[in-house]
Order: C-alpha cells, then structure tokens, then sequence
C-alpha cells in the first residue's frame, strides 16, 4: 500500500505507522479510563466498590475501565502483529474501525445510563466484536 504521508522521521508512513497509532490510542483509552476511576475514586473517597445506581459516575467508569481492560489488550496484540505483516488496505481499516469502536463503547459507557440501551455502546460492542473477529481471521489466514 502506498502511502503519500511523510512520517516525522522523514520517511513514508506505512502500514506499522496505522498500527502504532492505534496501539497508542487503545492505550489512552485503557490508562485514561483507568486514571479517571483513580480520580473519581479520591474525590468521592471510595476506596474499594461503587454504588449499585446505574447513573453513579464510578459506576460507570468502573465498568467502561473493566470492559476495555477485556478487549483492547487483544485488539492492540492484533493490530500489532497484523501491522508487521504488511497488512492491506481493508487491514489497515479495520484497525483503526476496532480502535473507534472502542471509543464509541466507552463513550456509550460513560455518557449514558448502564440500565438504558445506548446506541455509541451498541455501535461500539458489535464494532468490537466484528473487528476483532476480522482481525484474529485474518491473522489465521496468514499463517495457515
């Protein structure tokens, strides 16, 4: 895949560029999340738990952190992986499809009500899901 971009080293970006900046926002969004319980936590001064209630902020970022700390770890192994295998151009798009994905569900996680039906968490949880499906086939597929 050609790229026209020059990358801040001065040389053409590439494929592992994709993959590096995804791998870089999945982490954000893992060690931001993570930050941000960290940070709700000191200023409601719970220590251990959160409150049942739904609509409770900790609540929320408490399970927006769990439910990233389940699939970005794999999604980021697999971009990186695919990235240096000189991946495609449907590759690279589904990389970065996983990483928005990711950040759609933790939107969804956040901004509205856990006992509620939200469309960014829907989006993001299928997204999650199909790309992560694609990405691990198209792994397979390689080395078979």
């Amino acid at each position: 895949m050609e790229f026209d971009r020059v990358s801040h080293r001065g040389v053409p970006a590439g494929p592992m560029d994709v993959a590096l900046a995804c791998t870089a926002l999945l982490g954000l969004l893992l060690f931001g999340l993570g930050l941000a319980v960290s940070l709700t936590r000191g200023s409601t001064r719970t220590v251990i738990g959160y409150s049942p209630d739904p609509a409770d902020r900790l609540h929320k970022l408490v399970r927006a952190h769990g439910n990233a700390s389940e699939y970005v770890p794999m999604l980021a192994l697999l971009i990186l992986v695919l990235g240096a295998r000189q991946p495609g151009a449907w590759l690279l798009g589904t990389f970065v499809a996983a990483t928005v994905a990711r950040y759609l569900h933790a939107a969804g996680m956040i901004l509205g009500r856990l006992d509620r039906p939200n469309p960014f968490r829907f989006l993001g949880a299928l997204g999650t899901y199909v790309t992560g499906l694609v990405l691990a086939g198209g792994l397979l597929v390689q080395v078979i």
